[in-house]
């Protein structure tokens, strides 16, 4: 395959204490080192990617820097005997975007290990759609389901569930025939909501009062909270005898103000989801989960907004100041 010289990409940079992001033409040397290059068709934006676009973000450890912790595209050169040219494959996670040059360019240099074919039944654009919120929604559900969660049990809540893993936990729980009640502070979003599947919405305040007890009624028989913070405290103390909580995230806050008695008096168990270093063998059952079961193909579009690179920079403030919903996906 013929390769053009240079390549547009979204490029973060250090200007004294403040950074910088601008969309800047770049060769093929700029790229770090990999096994495999890929022609980028679509990246996501995720919180992690906001971060990266912030003095204080402490996800970028040196500059300048190319973000997106997602990618999905076409395999135009390989040194890997698992890839050849033309292959359509996923990358997400990893070193991707935080100390390897990431999704926001038009070409990507990556090593095969952290490679994913794309299923049959997922277009690049879906992959994408899904990337990191939606695998991590997914490895939620995954791990509860193994813990023997079940829809006849009871509802499940699903904590900010206007966001990207949010967003995707409602649909997927939906679609597996959940009774999901769905938690967030913007009314507008009610309608989007209920297109997702979801059975009930409630406020953050009625998931979360201000003095949270010990232990309080039993409300959830189990629970995705990507938010963590005083939200988990709160969400532990509701959920049911036996039941999960699949947690991901702290845009919350990384203090957990709880104590051991929903552990030890009801048996809860508190499920930690991290998806950057999920075993390679188990991430790859997992997409075709996500091209199968766990596809929830009638809101996919629903949930997703499309931009260009020349938009990202907006968009990744946006993010950071919850003024997004569901996913937005990047056409390089």
């Amino acid at each position: 395959m013929n390769l053009p010289e240079t390549f547009q990409a979204l490029v973060v940079d250090k200007k004294g204490e403040d950074v910088e992001a601008s969309v800047q033409t770049l060769n093929f040397d700029d790229l770090p080192e990999g096994d495999v290059t890929i022609k980028v068709h679509y990246s996501s934006v995720n919180y992690k990617d906001g971060l990266a676009s912030i003095p204080n973000g402490n996800i970028v450890k040196e500059y300048p820097f190319v973000p997106g912790i997602d990618l999905a595209g076409e395999v135009v050169q390989s040194e890997d005997d698992r890839y050849n040219e033309g292959d359509k494959v996923i990358v997400t996670s990893y070193e991707l975007g935080v100390s390897h040059y990431g999704g926001y360019s038009e070409y990507a240099r990556v090593p095969g290990d952290w490679i994913v074919p794309l299923p049959e039944n997922l277009t690049m654009k879906e992959a994408m759609t899904f990337g990191t919120a939606g695998f991590t929604a997914a490895l939620s559900i995954d791990k509860m389901e193994q813990n023997g969660q079940e829809p006849s049990q009871g509802t499940v809540l699903v904590s900010g569930a206007t966001g990207g893993v949010g967003s995707m936990a409602t649909a997927m729980l939906a679609k597996k025939g959940y009774h999901v009640t769905a938690s967030t502070g913007k009314e507008t979003e009610h309608d989007y909501l209920k297109k997702l599947g979801a059975s009930e919405i409630v406020s953050r305040e009625d998931v979360t009062p201000e003095k949270i007890r010990p232990l309080s009624k039993q409300k959830w028989a189990g629970a995705v909270d990507p938010v963590g913070g005083e939200t988990l405290a709160a969400i532990l103390s509701n959920t049911q005898y036996g039941g999960n909580v699949a947690v991901s995230g702290l845009t919350a806050g990384v203090k957990v103000p709880t104590t051991v008695f929903p552990f030890i008096l009801r048996s809860v168990n508190l499920l930690g989801i991290d998806s950057v270093y999920h075993p390679q063998e188990q991430r790859l059952k997992l997409w075709e989960r996500l091209a199968s079961d766990l596809k929830p193909e009638t809101v996919l579009e629903e949930m997703t907004e499309e931009i260009t690179l020349d938009e990202l920079p907006q968009t990744l403030g946006q993010i950071l100041q919850a003024q997004t919903r569901g996913r937005t996906v990047v056409k390089l």
